[in-house]
């Protein structure tokens, strides 16, 4: 079996913050079960063991919540431990950790860097729209200060971490102003991630919803700030131009949702569940759970259920098209299902359409080794 990515989510659904936005908050809001609590230490071992013993090379952990640093500290040390204890083949062993900062001291930065994890630490643009969109559960109040802290002491202790931004109409249209915030305070480390409609209803119908256009120019308008820095040599690291870069150049993309199709994930939620993808863990996507089965018959369900198969079903317009050699297709969560044809269209689509008409022999004429 060759590498394998698994995402752990020890806190399940369960949050100290409220976002306004938040798609698992959803998707919990759509199973039979919203919360399977806290991750005990059995199925974290069953996890790690089942996964680590089948790996090949290399193998990656991430947790993501909810807010997993709720689980508390010990949890983690645990799991550096039990990675130890079932290298047997002596892989690779890549951890990371996605989180709201909320809970960050100087405990969890020494573990974070020690064990060389790599944070994701979501913050949504300059404190005014922060905290319009992220909020403290117990007492609805700011959260930005608190995450600002969070960041210098990371910095204090060398944690490496990037900067996660959901990009919701607020974000988009005030890139400038959010990018330059961001150059203001070093991240030089960026991720953009769209922000998702609710699974199941009417796109563009949520509060802080994107259009296509509106998500278009953001695009543009945030490579133009991008371009410019990048002819400076002093360009931040954004993962979506960095990947259309290299795809441009022949290379794969770093993330599944810039490859086209659907990659064979393992998504753990507290009780041991497992799921093909963070964006479906619902109740019909259920593939097992460690406790019980082994990750063959887990990979088997997988396969039954079709959903990796399903994300090559697109439609013939967008294989066809000029920058499909680039795009892709997009993210399967952002694709809708055509009856007629049995095919999925990407519903950002116009946006991809909107940025490549400006930038497609842009991006064409910059090599990877220009922007590393």
């Amino acid at each position: 079996m060759p590498a394998i990515s698994v995402l752990i989510k020890p806190a399940s659904s369960l949050c100290n913050m409220s976002c306004d936005y938040c798609f698992y908050c959803d998707e919990a809001e759509k199973r039979t079960q919203k919360s399977f609590g806290f991750m005990s230490e059995q199925t974290l071992k069953n996890v790690i063991r089942k996964t680590m013993l089948r790996a090949e090379g290399m193998i990656s952990y991430a947790y993501q919540g909810g807010e997993p640093t709720l689980r508390g500290l010990d949890f983690f040390r645990q799991a550096i431990a039990y990675q130890k204890q079932y290298n047997k083949h002596h892989i690779s062993v890549h951890n990371a950790l996605q989180t709201n900062g909320y809970l960050i001291d100087d405990k969890w930065c020494e573990f974070l860097r020690e064990n060389r994890f790599l944070v994701g630490l979501s913050l949504d643009g300059t404190p005014q729209i922060h905290d319009s969109l992220r909020h403290d559960r117990k007492t609805g109040g700011a959260t930005f200060g608190k995450i600002l802290d969070s960041t210098r002491m990371m910095d204090d202790y060398g944690v490496d971490y990037n900067i996660l931004t959901v990009v919701t109409s607020e974000i988009a249209e005030n890139i400038a102003d959010v990018y330059s915030y961001y150059k203001e305070k070093g991240w030089h480390y960026q991720q953009y991630i769209a922000c998702l409609d609710p699974l199941g209803e009417e796109h563009g119908k949520a509060p802080h919803a994107l259009t296509p256009e509106l998500y278009g120019r953001f695009l543009i308008d945030l490579f133009a700030l991008w371009l410019q820095d990048l002819k400076k040599g002093k360009q931040p690291y954004i993962r979506q131009f960095e990947n259309w870069v290299g795809l441009s150049a022949g290379y794969g993309a770093e993330a599944c949702d810039q490859r086209g199709t659907c990659g064979i994930q393992t998504v753990v939620e507290a009780d041991g569940s497992v799921y093909p993808c963070d964006f479906y863990m619902l109740d019909e996507y259920r593939l097992g759970n460690f406790n019980e089965d082994q990750l063959d018959a887990i990979d088997k369900k997988r396969y039954e259920i079709g959903f990796i198969e399903r994300s090559h079903k697109l439609d013939s317009a967008c294989i066809s098209c000029k920058y499909y050699r680039i795009c892709r297709g997009g993210c399967q969560r952002n694709r809708d299902f055509d009856q007629a044809t049995g095919l999925y269209k990407n519903y950002f689509c116009p946006s991809y359409q909107m940025f490549f008409e400006k930038y497609y022999d842009t991006i064409l004429q910059l090599l990877p080794r220009h922007i590393s």
